[in-house]
């Protein structure tokens, strides 16, 4: 009876871990719409990168608390880790649905009163996203039991991940068909229902039992810094790079279908009456789609091809297909069915968005793949070098910051970052990505 009592239980807190999985994703591809939405506040002026900053707000936490998220998590144990992750979680959606009942219509500085709020609760989501993917991983692990069950769970708990990823966008291009005439308390109750998970969460874990895994000795020596093993410094650099390609590709492409004013879904002769909302919000779900797809196919090979080939293979993909899209944008069509409200439509799409499309695909392995380079032949600094790749998580919002200033003048131009980034990590893939410091202790 016990031994039943306790697999419910795990039952529960797996299903309790995948929501929050599920939420990660939400809430991170939650900021690129609602920036969507804010740039066309009176005060932003239009401002693609101001209407990049909650998505800035929403990575900058992973600089400040990546590290202490580990120690956090050594400290307190999983259990209260969660809980305090779960609880930030909840208080940072609380807040973002908040901009759009306080302060609505007043202004500080010229800028609308209310953004500020919800960018304080972007920042607030950020710190909880953080301290989840710090505690979710092993938790799960911790909850199947650990081995080749553990690891299913997690690679489970990714692709639902992303199936969240793809489906934020399109939801809030259903409430939101015209960015440019709405308002924020438009997706309010978007922002309620994922309150009400965070909440049923919290509670679940509040109850749940969950013992700690066991850890490293904590008298360990570190002589040296896992920076001073050379393909460990460029591998954490790469996933800053990574992080822009993943967050900035997605949120730059919706922008610049959705723009009133030059995006080329306009041409109604040549692409019909369109919601744009409706059809960018598709466009940046597919692209999250797409990631998804290129999980379960890295799940199927990533027992047969190594890490630092299915690198090369991605990237090099990746700088071919930036490439195309760049240089063809709206130059001909493609019809890609499309989801509108209650149904799929073949809607035409500029060519150039298919390729930024299929970036989802080259960027769905590289967080696994640039981390089992990274981390190889560290040993005792792996730890360290893990609380290394949450700090750069932050490229998620300052490159594509930097490319909504670009897109300010040239929306073509701006995705010059990713392929920047695709470029530097084929380059580590081919020539970086071996430990030539052999002779540091690591036991």
């Amino acid at each position: 009876m016990e031994e039943q009592s306790k697999k419910g239980g795990n039952l529960v807190g797996i299903l309790t871990m995948f929501a929050l999985y599920g939420m990660c994703g939400f809430v991170t591809f939650l900021a690129a719409p609602a920036g969507d939405i804010w740039k066309y506040q009176p005060g932003l002026a239009g401002s693609n990168a101001l209407g990049m900053m909650g998505l800035l707000m929403n990575f900058t936490p992973y600089l400040f608390f990546g590290v202490l998220a580990g120690n956090l998590l050594l400290k307190l144990g999983y259990k209260k880790m969660a809980l305090l992750a779960v609880g930030s979680g909840l208080a940072g959606i609380l807040l973002q649905w908040a901009s759009s009942v306080f302060l609505v219509g007043q202004t500080v500085g010229g800028f609308p009163a209310n953004w500020f709020i919800y960018l304080a609760g972007a920042f607030v989501s950020g710190v909880s996203n953080c301290f989840l993917n710090t505690v979710i991983n092993p938790m799960l692990n911790t909850l199947g039991g650990g081995g080749l069950k553990g690891n299913r769970l997690n690679l489970g708990g990714g692709t639902f991940q992303g199936i969240c990823m793809a489906a934020c966008p399109v939801l809030i291009g259903s409430f939101v068909p015209d960015a440019a005439t709405a308002k924020f308390s438009d997706i309010g109750a978007v922002l309620l229902v994922a309150a009400a998970v965070f909440a049923v969460s919290l509670v679940v874990i509040a109850f749940l039992p969950i013992e700690n895994p066991a850890q490293r000795p904590a008298n360990l020596t570190f002589e040296r810094s896992p920076l001073a093993f050379r393909h460990c410094l460029l591998g954490v650099i790469g996933i800053f790079l990574y992080m822009g390609i993943e967050s900035g590709v997605g949120a730059e492409l919706k922008q610049w279908l959705s723009d009133p004013n030059i995006s080329p879904l306009l041409d109604t002769e040549v692409y019909g009456n369109v919601e744009l909302g409706v059809v960018a919000g598709n466009a940046m779900g597919l692209f999250g789609l797409m990631m998804l797809v290129g999980r379960l196919l890295g799940t199927i090979f990533g027992g047969k091809v190594s890490p630092r080939a299915m690198l090369i293979s991605v990237s090099a993909l990746g700088v071919v297909c930036v490439t195309l899209g760049m240089c063809l944008g709206a130059s001909s069509v493609v019809t890609l069915p499309l989801f509108a409200k209650t149904k799929f439509v073949m809607t035409k799409l500029p060519i150039g968005a298919l390729f930024f499309i299929l970036c989802g695909l080259c960027a769905s392995v590289m967080w696994g793949v640039i981390f089992n380079l990274t981390v190889e032949g560290l040993g005792k600094y792996t730890e360290k070098a893990a609380g290394l790749f949450m700090m750069m998580v932050v490229g998620g919002g300052i490159l594509p910051t930097i490319m909504g200033k670009i897109a300010n003048v040239n929306f073509m131009a701006s995705f010059a970052i990713p392929l920047g980034c695709f470029v530097y990590l084929l380059a580590y893939a081919l020539f970086f990505s071996k430990n030539v410091n052999t002779d540091i202790k690591v036991d």
